[in-house]
């Protein structure tokens, strides 16, 4: 399995296929360590910065560009009809995909089998560099390209490496769909806050720094949730209280663990992948 990243800027030659928005966060990490001379497809022209080529398809890369890592970061649904072109160099270079869905075997029938292709799936945050990603390799990825992914990954936040790729699934309803579930507690916080008769402006303020704070507390304590939970909890007290209601009969936990269910069979059903055993 892959481990730690290259301390090596600055990073080698790539090719980014597709510049959206995690595409182009990507970038600009990579481009704050130090990257090497590198190609951007996008129809879009514009201005990269410094070693960065923008070029409208893989027809315009120059025949003799050797990336060390191709990166793809196309949306999901063209990816078979954009992605052929870049199968030429896979004699070389290894494939990263920031794509939801599209699994190591589709991957491979697109750039052969004999391919080597990792799987990423990063979610939001990555595009402000607090992401979380976790990642699998396949069969045909050596430890140097394992190396210089997770260089490339551990740019926009932590990564971590699956043994099997549907442990993919487990993430895509955790990571990935885990930012949505935090904007809906503070959705809900505001909501509450608007009931008790705040304007609307201070509601929203309070709700946002309470996640944020919360947040910044977690990253700082480096403490399990239920640690810091417990801390905050005084016996007898208000956060005592609502805590009762909202774990009576188990409800709030049951909820969540429903709810990452779906999700994990939903992404099974997108992806063509089989559900992981533990999903229930």
């Amino acid at each position: 399995m892959c481990g730690g990243g290259m301390s090596l800027p600055p990073i080698p030659p790539i090719l980014l296929v597709g510049c959206g928005k995690m595409g182009g966060a990507m970038l600009r990490s990579w481009q704050e360590r130090g990257l090497s001379r590198s190609f951007v497809v996008s129809p879009s022209p514009r201005a990269l910065g410094e070693n960065v080529s923008v070029v409208p398809d893989a027809t315009h890369i120059p025949a003799d560009f050797r990336p060390a890592a191709v990166i793809l970061a196309v949306k999901p649904q063209v990816a078979p009809s954009i992605l052929p072109a870049y199968a030429r160099f896979a004699g070389h270079a290894v494939f990263l995909s920031v794509m939801a869905g599209l699994t190591q075997a589709a991957l491979a029938g697109i750039l052969g089998e004999e391919a080597a292709i990792i799987r990423s799936m990063p979610n939001t945050p990555s595009a402000i560099g607090k992401g979380f990603t976790m990642a699998h390799a396949g069969p045909h990825v050596d430890g140097a390209q394992c190396s210089l992914c997770h260089t490339l990954l551990e740019a926009v936040g932590t990564v971590a490496w699956a043994e099997q790729e549907t442990e993919l699934l487990a993430a895509t309803a955790i990571s990935g769909g885990g930012p949505a579930y935090v904007f809906l507690i503070a959705e809900l916080l505001e909501r509450c806050a608007l009931e008790q008769g705040l304007e609307p402006a201070l509601a929203r303020s309070m709700a946002r720094q309470t996640v944020i704070g919360a947040a910044s507390l977690l990253e700082r304590e480096d403490a399990d949730a239920a640690v810091l939970r417990r801390a905050v909890t005084s016996p007898g007290g208000t956060t005592e209280q609502a805590l009762k209601v909202l774990m009576a009969d188990d409800a709030l936990p049951s909820a969540f663990s429903r709810a990452v269910k779906a999700a994990i069979r939903r992404a099974g059903e997108l992806s063509g992948a089989p559900v992981m055993e533990p999903v229930r």
